[in-house]
């Protein structure tokens, strides 16, 4: 596992994340936009050359060997 990087909700995200996980990330960020994220972020790892992104809540975003992003929330 690599560490990648750290962001606030509603930062920019690195440029070499997939489109699908950017997208992923922005609807999240849209079902969370009532509550008070100010001191929330999302943290970037890679596991065997893919991304896995979790925000301090709990939710996961995996991208899958489709290329698909899915998140789940703990």
């Amino acid at each position: 596992m690599q560490l990648g990087t750290r962001w606030p909700v509603g930062g920019e995200t690195p440029a070499r994340l997939p489109d699908t996980v950017v997208a992923a990330i922005r609807e999240v960020e849209a079902e969370v936009a009532d509550l008070d994220t100010t001191n929330w972020r999302w943290t970037l790892t890679w596991l065997e050359g893919r991304p896995i992104v979790e925000l301090d809540d709990g939710t996961v975003i995996r991208l899958g060997p489709d290329g698909e992003a899915t998140a789940a929330r703990d």
